[in-house]
């Protein structure tokens, strides 16, 4: 990951104002510690913190076009820039950099070129000729843009809002998918799949279809100049992303630089279910493993840091970047700049255990769809700011656009957890990879029932932070909450506790609207409460609010038997799952 910052349209251009974008540049360093630049043109000004990941010796930025008269600043990767390159034969191109693309789209295109980049990307672009600008942002919002606007009419732009806070007056993120044209005076969406408008889609599941899709997007994301590897929790999603990469990374050309053995990562506390997990998976596949264990005060003494990185106080959020922002910096220390995660598999396949409650299938697709669209706010936003914390910058292959627009085409009667039929949670893409011949993983990790990540590092890290939240939030705060914080009011006294520490970072009303609020229950849309009575009078953002959820639907079916097996071990589960799965 990459830091942005532009600013255009200040009534100040002065040797002031320049030094006084580089300092809020540098605030965004510890996105990009490998250069720093800056291009100035009248009244505007394009910075750039660089991780350099492709074209590590050439693909400095701000980039441009052959005649400088584009100039571009960019944050992600764009995977099929090669291909891009072929149709520009034209133009000369001065960097290996995959984002320099974009200065030469733009120049062939206009602002209508967003929809062919494929990857993970947001942008500035300034035309020199005319002064116009366009800042985009990727289809789901894997990186991170905000917009601002100053007292003089300034524009600005920043990949993170502590750069935005003390200049602009108001500041939101730029939403994702969208583009923001100062010709056309504000926002518009270039990325309109067909299930954006949540229809419910027809089409009959194949299997290796959906495993075709995403061992092409698993294999997109091994284009690296750097040391990478993949973030193994042992949960299905990680330890699928790390069995396909281990399975091409031979055939890719990061294996010439760096060798053919895939290295893994795990955190949790001694003792923890995804520590376990990752081992076994790690030792399955053979890869180089790397497991790092934390205690509870060690995370507790993290959190402040953790919330100015992160930005934000929602809870779910909080509890799981925590983890990862310290398992980042053990990364970095070894030398790694880039690894692929596991991030968005649950939004797309009903993965989260409140999805058992699903009344039809209809609801369930909606949920679903309404995830997606929500993930910048989450999971995209803990993956990419934990990360890029330390100079790490985070790929997600399952947020791949083609492998989304295949999967969220299927009709959705095949995401549906079907107890009658041994269909758990995100049955569709486990027998997707259920190979007998070729197996990718052991049957149990392939059938492991979902843990949250802020869980599956150790079930006492939730406890911990609860206790230490207790004793610092007294009774009587937490009931005079509404009149402190009367918007997006804190219920817990760990939510109250996380929102104090934000409050002092970021205490503009611009930053506090940037965080999603309202009722929720293992990290549903607020639709979804109503799925169970009893949710609404017992909501906990924690996937432990779900727990039982598994026995309770095979409950209603009167199996009792297979209700005391989801609430037994693991190995049981497996046993009765492969006693009554049926095969697409």
């Amino acid at each position: 990951m990459c830091g942005i910052l532009a600013v255009f349209g200040c009534s100040d251009n002065s040797q002031a104002k320049r030094a006084r974008i580089v300092e809020l540049s540098r605030r965004l360093r510890h996105r990009g510690p490998d250069w720093s630049g800056l291009h100035c043109h009248e009244d505007c000004y394009l910075a750039h913190q660089r991780l350099a990941i492709v074209d590590p010796a050439s693909g400095d930025q701000p980039l441009y076009n052959q005649d400088k008269t584009v100039v571009v600043t960019v944050n992600g990767e764009i995977y099929n820039h090669k291909e891009l390159r072929a149709q520009l034969k034209s133009h000369t191109f001065r960097t290996g950099s995959d984002c320099e693309v974009i200065a030469h789209l733009y120049e062939e295109h206009g602002e209508n070129f967003v929809g062919m980049l494929d990857g993970m990307f947001s942008f500035v672009l300034l035309d020199t000729r005319d002064k116009s600008f366009i800042a985009a942002r990727d289809a789901i919002g894997i990186t991170p843009l905000y917009i601002g606007w100053g007292l003089d009419g300034s524009v600005w732009f920043a990949s993170e809002m502590k750069a935005l806070s003390d200049d602009c007056e108001r500041f939101t993120y730029l939403l994702p998918g969208h583009i923001y044209s100062s010709k056309q005076g504000g926002l518009r969406r270039w990325y309109n799949p067909t299930w954006y408008s949540e229809q419910i889609p027809s089409t009959p599941y194949d299997p290796l279809v959906l495993r075709g899709a995403f061992e092409k997007a698993v294999i997109k994301r091994l284009m690296t100049d750097v040391p990478f590897g993949v973030l193994l929790s042992g949960g299905l999603d990680s330890s699928l992303v790390a069995a396909v990469a281990s399975r091409h990374l031979a055939d890719a050309e990061a294996a010439c630089q760096w060798g053919s053995q895939l290295h893994t990562f795990c955190i949790g506390l001694k003792g923890s279910p995804d520590t376990k997990a990752a081992r076994e998976v790690a030792d399955y596949l053979g890869t180089r493993h790397h497991e790092f264990h934390f205690t509870i005060q060690e995370g507790i003494d993290a959190l402040e840091e953790v919330i100015y990185h992160i930005e934000t106080f929602d809870v779910t959020t909080i509890r799981a970047s925590t983890p990862m922002f310290l398992m980042s910096r053990k990364i970095k220390s070894l030398g790694v700049k880039m690894v692929i995660s596991g991030e968005g598999s649950d939004e797309i396949f009903g993965g989260y255990l409140y999805f058992h409650k699903a009344p039809n299938k209809e609801e369930f697709h909606q949920e679903t769809c309404q995830k997606i669209k929500a993930l910048h706010l989450y999971d995209c936003l803990r993956a990419n700011k934990s990360t890029s914390a330390w100079g790490v910058e985070a790929r997600v292959p399952f947020l791949d656009k083609e492998f989304i627009n295949i999967a969220m085409s299927i009709d959705p009667e095949w995401k549906m957890i079907r107890p009658d039929l041994g269909r758990i949670e995100k049955w569709i893409l486990r027998n997707a990879f259920d190979d007998e011949k070729n197996p990718y993983l052991p049957k149990h990790i392939l059938y492991r029932q979902k843990e949250q990540f802020s869980d599956g590092v150790g079930y006492s890290w939730i406890d911990g932070l609860k206790d230490h939240a207790n004793k610092q939030v007294t009774d009587s705060m937490l009931i005079n909450a509404s009149f402190v914080y009367p918007e997006n009011t804190p219920t817990t006294k760990e939510a109250y506790y996380y929102r104090t520490i934000f409050e002092k970072l970021f205490p503009k009303n611009a930053a506090r609207s940037t965080v999603p609020g309202g009722p929720s229950v293992a990290c549903s849309t607020a639709k979804a409460v109503e799925w169970d009575a009893s949710w609404s009078k017992n909501l906990d953002p924690s996937g432990r609010a779900a727990l039982g959820v598994h026995a309770a639907a095979y409950e209603e079916t009167g199996d009792t038997e297979a209700a005391n097996l989801m609430n037994g071990s693991p190995q049981k589960r497996l046993e009765m799952l492969e006693k009554t799965a049926t095969v697409a």
